[in-house]
């Protein structure tokens, strides 16, 4: 069974058709990365599927139960890691996450979640203390107190510097690696690329392409080439000159790099020419995903 089934859903506010028919499901064991612009329905859809919002129509499970209906029964099974929280700042981080473990009937020891977000050495520190980059770690050390089957994490390296995003990154993978499913909304396509097993992108309520990073790369085959035009040697018949930081760059795209790599190495040896900043470069996730809602 999968861990989240939705089918045909849809939800309107008014005259806006926020989510219009989204169809998707994510596998136990699985982290899911649902991606698309602001507006595109994300938020919408992950609050019905945390059951805070109820949906106009459509088939929803998730853990085997109806969010809509689950109530606390379901909640226990899941953590939340939204945009925004809010705890009470004058606690320890100790003393916060023996406060959420009340919460939950089989909570997991508050030693074992402090180790596992990488604030040993915080425990005793208070709250309001911790720079922005901890606070967050903490966030995701009270969505996993209560030993969730599935987590939901909401843009959670937001406001990261690069080092805060790779340890982050590598809590997530440890809750891979403990079997938990994520479901994972973030506007980073390398933090997508590199965490999600499978993406979803949706547009305008609509779901426009669903596969693994990999998969959604391979529909934009076309590498491109490029090296700093030589001075005074002219270039035909091997790529579109452009024009990149100030200087004359030739860009080959082509969908058989091998053979245009040879041709272009021989040419150089041909002429004696070394490739300045010689560049080969396969198309992004964030390439696809910005084709895919260009018009968003």
């Amino acid at each position: 069974m999968p861990a989240i089934q939705v089918e045909d859903l849809h939800k309107s506010y008014g005259p806006v058709h926020a989510v219009q028919g989204i169809s998707f499901s994510v596998d136990a064991g699985e982290v899911f990365g649902l991606l698309g612009p602001n507006g595109a329905g994300k938020t919408t859809t992950v609050e019905i599927l945390e059951g805070y919002r109820h949906r106009d129509s459509g088939h929803v499970k998730v853990l085997g139960e109806d969010p809509q209906s689950g109530g606390r029964r379901l909640k226990q099974r899941m953590g939340l890691v939204l945009q925004e929280c809010a705890v009470l700042p004058y606690l320890s981080v100790s003393e916060i996450i023996d406060l959420y473990r009340g919460y939950y009937a089989n909570p997991l020891p508050t030693a074992d979640v402090i180790e596992l977000v990488g604030l040993a050495e915080k425990s005793d520190v208070r709250v309001r203390k911790l720079s922005g980059g901890l606070q967050r770690r903490l966030d995701l050390a009270l969505a996993l107190v209560g030993d969730p089957e599935l987590v939901f994490l909401d843009e959670p390296t937001t406001g990261f510097d690069p080092s805060a995003r790779r340890n982050a990154w590598e809590i997530v993978r440890s809750m891979k690696g403990l079997g938990k499913t994520v479901l994972l909304t973030t506007h980073y396509m390398d933090e997508a690329q590199n965490l999600a097993d499978r993406v979803c992108v949706i547009a305008g309520g609509r779901v426009v392409r669903t596969g693994t990073p990999d998969s959604l790369r391979a529909e934009r085959a076309a590498t491109r080439i490029r090296f700093v035009r030589p001075e005074g040697v002219e270039v035909t018949g091997l790529g579109e000159v452009i024009s990149a930081a100030g200087d004359p760059v030739v860009e080959i795209v082509t969908e058989t790099p091998t053979p245009a790599l040879h041709t272009l190495t021989a040419w150089a040896l041909d002429h004696g020419i070394e490739l300045e900043r010689l560049e080969v470069s396969q198309p992004s996730l964030e390439d696809v995903y910005l084709e895919l809602t260009r018009d968003e």
